[in-house]
């Protein structure tokens, strides 16, 4: 390369002129070399479908499936279950699927390598496309409809599977939820019958009974008083019958004598009559009693009093017999008395005690509370499980016959797998044009080599700059007749060379499907 010199646009061009052999020859090697290539390279086929995700027929407010993944996730669970080896060995041997690379490699080469042919792709919504890649267009179609059939297949039976898994898990849930129910009723039912009686629900029937037991106890305090009074009153008529002298003197005494003593008597009854008629109702036993131990003593003396004189001895006789009989008698009823007061303080007492042990009840209500709170809650909770995974477990079985009718949700296949007319690899045109650029960019490279190795003056800025000398004289471009000949040569080798570089570029991209003629 000379020293200073600078490349106008003209100079390049004169450079693709002067140095286009060395650059046409690697264009056509790389073209050559390119098509040689792309021959030995097989065709290979695409063949795809598209497939779409129905949503079930049933509406969601009815009957809620129990599916609820994306699309995407189940997308990428059911091509991890298809492209398993299991699967794509018996995709192999059914369609009898790569023969030569069978007796060359391993099975696990032939998987992977079919595994690599398949393409599953999600579409914009709920649409997915399944493709597959071989170099025989039929097999390509046969196992593009066998990968459909397989994912609208899985899909199904996943979808019925995970139902009934579902279903299951419930039906386990479900009866666990029952036991602990059952065991937290029973243990809520021992609580009662161990602590019945203290319960906070029955706390208004212990204070009404203990109240009623109260009640009871005044009135037997109240009869118990009424009795004592009673027998005090029969106690003094008592004293005042054994107050009168047994032995009379022997003078003739006069019946007055007794018939004083009974209307002492009848005035002591009369007074605790009184008594008793200022604290009871007239209606009263005790009232009733006494006013007919009243009436008696009245009759008695009333029966006393005809004779005004009588003999001292008979007289004195019959009186004391009349109140040792009277005596006798107000014992008698004084140990009745006494028998009734012992037996209604007796009740008394039970009912004290009954009182006492409905206290102790009430005393330990609140601590009952608290312990019953806890056991109720841990029941509603329980209760409320139970209630709630019933349901679930019949919006499950629903679920499930949804499933098994097939009226859930479905894969449908919008475009069916179409045998593929031409190959989609390798692309041929894209190929030739690239390895004829890299054809042309090595002549180009080789080209600017030997133009930087070039040190020949061309021009009178080459001999200004070079020489660094004023030109005198311009001699002009002087051809001889061998150089003519020469010129001319070349110029028909590059019309030819072109010509036929032209001829061979239209004639692969018109074999390779570039163009159409």
């Amino acid at each position: 390369m000379l020293p200073g010199r600078t490349y106008t646009f003209d100079d390049i061009i004169g450079i693709l002129k002067r140095r286009l052999f060395v650059i046409a020859i690697p264009v056509i090697l790389a073209g050559v070399a390119t098509v040689a290539v792309l021959d030995r390279l097989p065709n290979r086929y695409r063949s795809s479908t598209l497939i779409m995700v129905v949503p079930q027929r049933v509406p969601e407010s009815y009957v809620k499936s129990t599916v609820t993944a994306r699309i995407e996730d189940r997308l990428q669970s059911l091509s991890q279950q298809l492209l398993s080896r299991t699967r794509l060995e018996g995709i192999i041997r059914e369609l009898n699927l790569y023969p030569e690379q069978r007796t060359q490699a391993p099975m696990e080469d032939i998987v992977e390598r079919m595994r690599a042919d398949i393409q599953v792709q999600l579409v914009k919504g709920d649409a997915f496309r399944v493709s597959y890649i071989s170099e025989v267009p039929i097999a390509a179609q046969k196992v593009t409809d066998r990968l459909t059939s397989l994912f609208i297949e899985e899909s199904l039976k996943n979808r019925e599977v995970l139902a009934e898994a579902t279903n299951e898990f419930l039906d386990t849930q479900l009866e666990d939820a029952r036991r602990r129910l059952v065991a937290q009723e029973k243990q809520l039912e021992q609580y009662r019958m161990e602590h019945a009686g203290e319960l906070p629900s029955q706390l208004q029937s212990n204070l009404q009974a203990a109240g009623n037991l109260q009640s009871q106890v005044q009135t037997l305090v109240d009869s118990i008083n009424r009795d004592r009074d009673r027998r005090l009153l029969l106690e003094r008529a008592v004293m005042e019958l054994q107050a009168t002298p047994d032995t009379p003197p022997p003078a003739p005494v006069p019946v007055a004598t007794e018939r004083d003593v009974l209307i002492k008597r009848l005035d002591t009854l009369r007074a605790a009559l009184a008594a008793m008629e200022t604290r009871m109702t007239l209606q009263h036993p005790d009232v009733v009693s006494a006013r007919q131990a009243i009436k008696d003593l009245e009759a008695e003396i009333s029966a006393t009093s005809v004779p005004q004189v009588a003999a001292a001895t008979p007289a004195t006789q019959a009186s004391d017999a009349a109140g040792k009989r009277r005596i006798e008698s107000l014992n008698g009823e004084i140990k009745s008395l006494d028998a009734q007061i012992s037996e209604k303080e007796q009740r008394r007492k039970a009912f004290s005690d009954q009182i006492s042990a409905y206290d102790t009840r009430i005393a330990a209500l609140p601590a009952r509370e608290s312990e019953i709170s806890a056991l109720t809650r841990d029941y509603d909770t329980m209760q409320k499980l139970y209630a709630d995974l019933l349901s679930k477990r019949e919006q499950s079985k629903v679920a499930a016959n949804l499933e098994r009718r097939q009226i859930g949700e479905q894969f449908m296949v919008l475009d069916q797998a179409r045998l593929p007319e031409k190959p989609f690899s390798p692309n041929r045109p894209l190929f030739l044009l690239v390895g004829l650029a890299a054809g042309f960019g090595l002549g180009a490279l080789i080209a600017g080599w030997l133009e930087f190795r070039d040190t020949t003056l061309r021009s009178e800025a080459d001999i200004i700059a070079t020489l660094q000398l004023p030109l005198l004289v311009l001699v002009p471009d002087i051809h001889t007749k061998s150089e003519r000949r020469w010129r001319r040569f070349r110029l028909t080798v590059w019309s030819v060379g072109a010509t036929t570089l032209f001829v061979v570029a239209v004639f692969l991209a018109w074999k390779y499907g570039a163009i159409e003629i």
